[in-house]
């Protein structure tokens, strides 16, 4: 029996399309944390995950939209994405 923290996933995931492409934004945290993940995961389940957490989901999408709008969405999915603030 493991004892892995439950995950409360962000009531802003969800599927977003750009450029053709599509991807599953996931914003979760692990329960009794304040700091929230971002990641994305494509049609090949390769996931792009963002090294820093978030102090809010909301702050995790804007970080996201953010991103698609300076650089685009196939840029932060590349393995070195730059970070967008």
């Amino acid at each position: 029996m493991t004892n892995d923290p439950k995950i409360i996933k962000s009531p802003l995931s969800r599927k977003f399309t750009a450029d053709g492409i599509t991807v599953d934004v996931e914003i979760y945290r692990a329960e009794g944390s304040d700091q929230w993940t971002l990641e994305l995961v494509d049609d090949e389940w390769t996931s792009t995950v963002w090294d820093d957490p978030f102090p809010t989901d909301q702050a995790a999408w804007e970080e996201f939209e953010s991103g698609v709008q300076e650089i685009g969405l196939a840029a932060l999915l590349e393995e070195d994405q730059p970070t967008v603030h």
